[in-house]
Formats: C-alpha cells, structure tokens, sequence
C-alpha cells in the first residue's frame, strides 16, 4: 500500500488529523496498537508517513524524526516563533519581550517579532523598541485593524510551521483572522468530526492558512518560567552579552558584581541598554536562588 506524508495537526480520543504534505488535503488517521504497546505517540507538528484505505481512512505507519520540540505546549518541528507584543493597550514590558526571546533561545528556535497596534502609536515609540532590539531580531510593525505590514506576515509565515506566542490582550487572534479571514470558521466545522470522545487534555493544534503555512494556536509556551538553566549559560541567550564573552578580566564573569567587569563598562557607556541588562540581571538572580534552594 502506497505510503504519503503528512504533518499531525490535531488529535481526537482514538485518531488524529493529518494534512497531506503534496494535496494540502485533510486526512483522519488511526494508529496501529502497536505503536500503543511500545509507548509511541505522535505529538502536534510531527510529520508522519501514513496509508490510505480503500474507503479513505488513514493510518499511520511511522513517526519522521523530530527537528524541534517545544516543551510547553509539546509541539514538534516548529521552524520559527512569532513573537506578537504591543507597546500600547496593552503595554507589553521588555522583560517580559526578553523572557520570551530567552525561552525561544534555549529552544534554538528563530524568532520573528511582531509589534502590534502600530497605529495607536505616536512619537518614537516604535523607533526606541527597534533600536534595542533591531540589532539581533527581525522585527514586523503590524496594524491588524488598518491592515498594515499584512502581506508582509504572509510571507514570513508563507510554507512554514510556526508557533505564535505572546501576552494575552496583544491581538493574537485578530491577526490571525486579518492574515486568513475565515480560519476560526473552518476550523469550527472540522473540529465536529474530531469533537465526539475527545481526550478532557488541552492538546496543542496546528492552523492551516489558505496562502500555504501552518502556525500553533497556542501561545508557543504555557508559561514564562524559565527551563533549568546554569547561571553561567544565561549570557549565552542575550546575544549582545553572549558577543562579549572573554573580555572580562575573570573567564567565569556573569557581570553581575565581579570587579574588571567589560560588559558593565559598555553599560556605563551605553552601548548595551539598560532594559536589557535589567532582564539579565533579574533573570539571574532569580537562577541564583533557583540553584541556592538546590543546596
């Protein structure tokens, strides 16, 4: 029996669906107990080869190897993050932005930010969030209400599986609508063939965008705390810190108190912004204590 591939968007309590990776078609599969007994379960994002019946109905018959793996939700293969913020309505605070970025690194998944509200803006809003963060991220002013910068998203999420993620009230779900009118409708009316037995779990799900792309309706992550993480290694994740490696006068620096510090001169001249030595420094702490309640 010929076998295709397809990517695992959604789960029911006794099968799962599939969108084929050459037709962009939706197909329902099973999968064989003996995947069960060895304790093998596919997640959201993996990409699956599967058979069809006569009748049409899927069965899957191997799990691909992972290239990702987010922990919070789980969700596999993921190429890219967008990150959505707004700096008005709500204001989104740059710790949070940097926690978020962090999160993202440890994962070793790229992130696209996406400034939201764009036109509730005035003055040099924009412009200061751009010069802290310009530097080492793509970053997308968006207007999910005037449509601005929209094709711009369609094609940074055009053909690949993204997750989105960011703080509730930022306009995660009108952007998602403004980039696929329609989507909540469509996924609606599919959601009926998987809704009768479902598992009580909240299971990651992967949309499907009718420009070609598939993005999480999940925030990406569950929560901001921070994974198990080495003090040492927090500097590796702000790549403006991580630059600087070895130009202190300790190898073991982590530029919180120790003298001959270099990455506390570039702060005193203002080469590195206070905000994000901020984040740094209160991300580090908090592993500091994290660690000093191990002992």
């Amino acid at each position: 029996m010929e076998r295709r591939r397809g990517i695992v968007v959604r789960f029911g309590s006794s099968n799962m669906e599939v969108v084929d990776q050459t037709s962009g078609g939706r197909v329902l599969c099973s999968m064989p107990g003996k995947f069960r007994a060895q304790g093998i379960r596919p997640i959201v994002g993996d990409m699956v080869e599967y058979s069809l019946s006569s009748a049409g109905q899927g069965r899957i018959e191997a799990i691909l190897p992972r290239k990702s793996e987010l922990l919070r939700p789980r969700i596999s293969n993921i190429e890219q993050i967008i990150l959505v913020l707004s700096l008005r309505e709500p204001e989104v605070q740059n710790f949070i932005t940097d926690r978020f970025l962090v999160m993202s690194s440890i994962a070793k998944i790229p992130v696209v930010v996406v400034v939201n509200k764009i036109d509730l803006l005035e003055g040099e809003e924009l412009s200061k969030f751009t010069g802290i963060y310009g530097e080492y991220h793509e970053i997308i002013p968006v207007s999910s209400k005037k449509r601005i910068n929209i094709e711009q998203m369609r094609e940074v999420l055009k053909g690949k599986i993204s997750a989105m993620a960011g703080m509730s009230g930022v306009g995660k779900s009108s952007l998602l609508n403004t980039l696929n009118p329609g989507l909540q409708l469509r996924v609606s009316e599919l959601s009926r063939t998987l809704e009768k037995g479902r598992h009580t779990t909240s299971y990651a799900e992967l949309l499907q965008f009718d420009f070609g792309g598939l993005i999480a309706d999940t925030p990406g992550f569950a929560n901001l705390e921070l994974p198990p993480l080495e003090v040492e290694d927090l500097q590796n994740h702000f790549p403006e810190l991580a630059q600087e490696r070895g130009m202190c006068a300790f190898s073991d620096c982590v530029h919180i108190d120790e003298p001959g510090c270099y990455v506390k001169e570039l702060l005193k001249a203002g080469d590195i912004s206070e905000s994000r030595y901020d984040s740094y420094f209160r991300m580090t702490r908090e592993l500091q204590e994290i660690e000093g309640g191990r002992k």
